[in-house]
């Protein structure tokens, strides 16, 4: 039975993989909603209006494409498999208005690496990220994204719970970490529910969460300071359990010129990198620059 507004029922998605011939794989963290009511809700969460321009990565099958496009101007969908990737079009044609269907783009490549260069030069830059991401490459993907598409402002991506904790997670907290702070390096993220194992297909072993977030403004003056912030968090969470004189050493140069800078930046050194928030450590970063101490940058996951 086709969804009254065009969304995939679990026998939809069943019959379409079985067209494709697609047995879902760990690897690549296939994991495909198959609930139209949990695709409304994210779609509402998401708050996408008729201006936005909704980026999407690992949209499978099509479940919450669908939904997106249904609310966005245009939705740029970024899928690396191939016969996702030709049959997303096709799906969205068959249960849309022809009218709707045609504001979707999909775009073969691997969501680790997409930028802007990648998508078609008809649809505006994005403005919005909705996605179910690949749980076994959710935070690089999430980090790179926001990275190479600063036009995002906003966004709600689906996570593995304990991610999801994770990427909000307040300073001080046991669960606080790299993954936090290099978030809140790019926005300002809350959880916004649980998702239950039921409404997707095959079922997780994992429970699943929702992140929203509002990206924030990088430091005046300073956007390029981002991969010496990232390094400082590198090191400070190296080793979680030293104080910062001790885990910035490396970092600094040496424990003395950790101690330094904590101290020029209005930190305490005996403190622990789980107590900063990114503010502290962009002070760290800015006092290093000044000092010349020229830190190796960090990853970005």
């Amino acid at each position: 039975m086709v969804d009254t507004d065009g969304l995939l029922s679990p026998a939809d998605i069943r019959e379409l993989a079985h067209a494709l011939d697609l047995r879902p794989t760990k690897r690549r963290g296939q994991n495909f909603l198959v609930d139209p009511n949990t695709v409304r809700r994210l779609v509402r969460l998401a708050a996408i209006g008729p201006d936005d321009v909704a980026l999407e990565v690992g949209p499978g099958l099509g479940s919450l494409t669908l939904g997106l496009v249904a609310e966005a101007a245009a939705v740029v969908a970024v899928e690396v498999d191939p016969p996702l990737a030709a049959a997303l079009p096709l799906t969205a044609a068959d249960r849309l208005p022809a009218a709707v269907a045609r504001r979707l783009h999909v775009v073969e490549a691997d969501g680790l690496r997409v930028g802007p260069a990648d998508l078609p030069a008809e649809v505006a830059a994005p403005t919005v990220l909705a996605a179910n991401l690949p749980y076994n490459v959710a935070v690089p993907l999430l980090l790179g994204l926001l990275e190479r598409f600063p036009t995002v402002r906003r966004g709600l991506v689906m996570v593995q719970a304990e991610v999801a904790d994770r990427l909000t997670s307040p300073p001080g907290g046991r669960i606080y970490g790299v993954p936090s702070v290099k978030l809140a390096w790019y926005a300002h993220a809350r959880p916004a529910g649980a998702v239950p194992r039921p409404v997707f297909w095959p079922q997780p072993n994992v429970d699943s969460g929702l992140v929203a977030f509002e990206r924030r403004a990088a430091p005046p003056g300073e956007p390029d300071l981002r991969a010496d912030v990232f390094a400082a968090v590198d090191a400070a969470f190296a080793q979680r359990r030293k104080t910062l004189r001790t885990a910035l050493a490396s970092w600094a140069g040496s424990a003395a010129a950790a101690e330094r800078l904590a101290r020029a930046a209005g930190i305490d050194p005996g403190a622990r990198g789980e107590t900063l928030d990114v503010d502290a450590f962009t002070r760290l970063a800015r006092q290093a620059r000044l000092a010349g101490q020229g830190p190796v940058a960090g990853q970005d996951s």
